[in-house]
């Protein structure tokens, strides 16, 4: 009777075993097949995206990457301006935002009233919610006429007799320009990094910094000494997740940036972007030469975007081998 039970306990084991070991191998097929899928995917788009642009290239060559002008009736197209107009829409906008999004964060984890905080949090995060064509019309109707009105004539007197920086600020206040661009792509990609840093400062644990308050430290220096490096993996990825989301924008960029194929010095000069173009002409491209030119600047933002997500993932992975050490 007792060999018995013994062996109804081993066989309904074995069950249960057997069971998991199916479920875990249907789980791994799963995950792997979802991996694969996502490779997949990505390496279609990048076929296709060559297949689509090599008429272009093989038609200008490197002249594709060096030369401003785009000249549809002529079939000469170049795409430095919008290269240079990407890149320097995308960098502003971070360089803005992120001090704004990081003092934020720290306001909301350590100096904001209890009551206030989640009220505030949200306020911050329902600004992801807007479409961007409506920070496209917002910054065309509203934002830009204050900009031409108030803020550039300011910039251009404060600024007109400083070399260097008289170039960057001149020209007349048009209002839209690759500065009003700029901005709302400052305020676009606010959220995500302000969400994310606050969420990674809420994981530091309480003890450290108690302690820190504990042998006189200010808050400054507990946000520097501690919150900061003890997050700064996190911190990291929102500032890349917010500079994907400006490299890719497109409809509130094409309403504020005017739009025109040349790179100038002043941020003032209406200007263009890669996703800007697309979306301005792809539909209104008429012959092989034009509608491969505007697929090639698409390969190109794709690589940017893939260059600066790899580099960002190498410092992330450097960051965390040294905090390791």
């Amino acid at each position: 009777m007792t060999l018995s039970v013994a062996e109804h306990v081993d066989t309904r084991r074995e069950k249960v075993v057997r069971r998991f070991a199916l479920t875990d191998a249907l789980f791994h097929g799963v995950s792997r097949a979802a991996a694969i899928l996502v490779l997949l995917l990505l390496g279609g788009v990048a076929v296709s995206l060559v297949v689509g642009a090599w008429p272009a290239l093989a038609n200008f060559g490197v002249s594709f990457l060096t030369t401003e002008s785009w000249n549809p009736v002529t079939e000469k197209f170049g795409a430095l301006a919008p290269i240079y107009g990407t890149l320097v829409t995308s960098a502003f906008a971070v360089l803005i935002a992120v001090p704004i999004g990081l003092g934020i964060a720290v306001f909301l984890t350590e100096l904001c009233p209890r009551p206030l905080r989640r009220p505030i949090a949200i306020a911050v995060e329902l600004l992801a919610g807007i479409p961007s064509i409506i920070y496209g019309i917002w910054g065309l109707f509203v934002f830009a006429p204050f900009l031409q009105t108030h803020f550039q004539p300011f910039l251009i007197d404060a600024f007109q007799d400083i070399p260097g920086l008289s170039s960057v600020f001149a020209g007349p206040p048009y209002g839209i320009g690759v500065l009003t661009s700029s901005l709302i792509l400052a305020i676009m990609v606010l959220p995500f990094i302000t969400s994310i840093s606050k969420d990674v400062f809420d994981t530091v644990p309480s003890v450290l910094k108690e302690s820190a308050y504990g042998i006189g430290c200010t808050t400054w220096e507990v946000v520097r000494r501690i919150v900061i490096p003890h997050t700064r993996v996190g911190i990291m990825g929102g500032v890349m997740l917010g500079l994907g989301r400006a490299l890719g924008e497109t409809m509130a960029v094409t309403f504020v940036i005017g739009n025109a194929h040349r790179i100038s010095s002043s941020l003032f000069a209406p200007g263009t972007t890669i996703s800007a173009t697309i979306a301005n002409e792809f539909t209104e491209a008429d012959g092989e030469i034009y509608t491969s030119s505007l697929i090639a600047l698409g390969l190109i933002l794709f690589f940017i975007t893939f260059l600066i997500l790899a580099l960002a993932r190498y410092m992330l992975m450097r960051i965390e081998r040294k905090a390791g050490a």
